[in-house]
């Protein structure tokens, strides 16, 4: 705490990057990042936490994030312990922000698995809770943030029409996915998509798959005709290549896992990321 605290005086007084203007509000994640800038518009200035391509699992606290988080007049976190690391950078930037927990938002298993947002109905309820906690902070802007919030919430509800429509044209017995890590079980149930494994057996990517975890996979791909296996962006794709090379899988279809990707790529947005 003593080490940011010296490096937000430092930055501040030493012509550090300039602050934004206007109301600031705080997204702990990409996806987050992004339904905050649909929603609020030009009238809402957003610090971001996590960059395109970056772990959260891995976020180590920045000086910026605590100078960013100390104008905030709210927080928005995803929950379920995917961004337990934000209570410390509140902590230290003071103030008194409303924290908003979007992963509470949808209700259900969306408080407990920490990638719900990757079923867009999910993503719908969140949208809702950032147009609610915005109007709170800022009342004088109401308008405009239910304008900027139906417009973005009836282009998930196609994105989610859309996803339904696509996974409805594959028989089911060959709606198996084997992932990175264990971070689409919520788009998997949303669609019908029967999860078979994950190199990483685990909703955290700090996990390590043990030889017997890999042997185990090996086989579960062999015995289920599994055809691909999805690295995801964000991982070192090692081990999936690995696993493919053993079972005759593919694994040339890399998917946007934890976060979206960099300006310019086809997951640099939650719908791109999604589609």
């Amino acid at each position: 705490a003593a080490v940011a605290a010296t490096a937000v005086v430092a930055l501040v007084g030493c012509g550090g990057a300039p602050l934004p203007t206007g109301p600031v509000a705080v997204a702990t994640t990409t996806q987050i990042g992004d339904w905050l800038r649909a929603v609020g518009g030009e009238t809402i200035a957003v610090h971001q936490i996590l960059r395109p391509n970056a772990d959260p699992h891995e976020y180590e606290a920045r000086p910026a994030d605590v100078i960013g988080t100390a104008r905030a007049l709210v927080v928005f976190e995803s929950g379920a312990g995917l961004d337990r690391w934000m209570a410390r950078i509140v902590a230290y930037a003071g103030g008194h922000p409303q924290v908003v927990d979007l992963g509470q938002a949808g209700g259900g298993a969306a408080t407990t698995d920490p990638h719900w947002w990757n079923d867009p109905r999910q993503a719908i309820a969140a949208v809702g809770a950032i147009r609610d906690a915005l109007s709170e902070a800022d009342p004088g802007d109401r308008a405009g943030f239910a304008r900027n919030a139906e417009r973005y919430l009836d282009r998930l509800r196609a994105l989610d029409r859309d996803l339904a429509a696509c996974f409805a044209r594959l028989p089911a017995a060959q709606r198996t996915l084997v992932t990175s890590h264990d971070a689409f079980g919520a788009f998997a149930a949303r669609y019908g998509i029967r999860v078979v494994g994950a190199v990483i057996p685990s909703r955290s990517t700090e996990a390590q798959p043990s030889a017997g975890d890999v042997a185990h996979l090996v086989a579960l791909v062999r015995r289920e005709h599994v055809r691909a296996i999805f690295p995801e962006r964000s991982i070192d794709d090692r081990l999936a290549a690995q696993i493919a090379r053993e079972t005759g899988a593919t694994a040339s279809y890399r998917l946007y896992g934890d976060t979206l990707g960099p300006a310019g790529s086809s997951g640099a947005t939650y719908i791109g990321m999604e589609r």
